[in-house]
């Protein structure tokens, strides 16, 4: 497995891949829960097809829509962790300014905070779901339901590859020119750094690496 550490505002860094997004073999789920699971994910990805379609008539439409995309970026963004859960050795590809040690200290510190965070918002939405429960008898899908199911999920599955990052992996560092010079445009506006992210996301083989960019580097227009 490779994590890129993708240099974002601030000086920070922020941990990077692109692992598959679904582990389904097509064999039916088994258990009562697995199966409920497996029917609210699919129920989830067509509202997320939907909403990513606009077409939305009414501003509470449009509100439901905006929310369901942020949480599906959210739930995205959290593949990185959710790959660690089976991870045993993890290449990491930093910027040449980082030396290895620092680039350890990065990385470790990040899953240490990911961990807690990740536990915190797990017991929370847990509770919230729970409660959700009361809206069942209400007409039509329970989106709240939906959106929680999802955060418990990926928070415990975000947790669970924290933890192995910190107790479980052995992790080997290399510089990569790439990143370095990826760092280098983090202060350039977006209209002027778009091509050559782009350039560099096709050499480094990561379609989504150029969104992600624009949304941990600073905000430009």
């Amino acid at each position: 497995m490779i994590i890129y550490l993708v240099p974002a505002r601030s000086g920070r860094y922020e941990l990077y891949s692109e692992a598959p997004e679904s582990e389904d073999t097509g064999a039916p789920p088994e258990g009562r829960f697995r199966r409920w699971l497996h029917r609210a994910n699919e129920q989830w990805g067509t509202l997320v097809a939907q909403a990513r379609q606009g077409g939305a008539t009414g501003w509470l439409a449009r509100l439901r829509d905006r929310v369901i995309g942020t949480l599906a970026e959210s739930i995205a963004e959290q593949r990185t962790l959710w790959a660690l859960r089976s991870a045993t050795a993890v290449m990491v590809l930093t910027p040449s300014a980082l030396t290895v040690p620092d680039a350890r200290i990065l990385l470790m510190t990040d899953l240490a905070h990911a961990r807690r965070q990740h536990l915190r918002g797990l017991i929370v939405d847990s509770v919230i779901f729970v409660a959700s429960g009361l809206l069942a008898l209400v007409p039509g899908p329970n989106l709240i339901a939906y959106c929680f199911a999802f955060r418990c999920v990926g928070h415990l599955q975000s947790w669970r590859g924290a933890r192995q990052g910190m107790d479980g992996v052995r992790w080997t560092f290399r510089a990569d020119a790439a990143l370095t010079e990826l760092q280098a445009l983090v202060d350039v506006p977006r209209s002027t750094r778009a091509h050559r992210v782009r350039a560099i996301a096709e050499r480094l083989n990561l379609r989504d690496l150029a969104a992600f960019f624009d949304r941990v580097a600073v905000p430009s227009v």
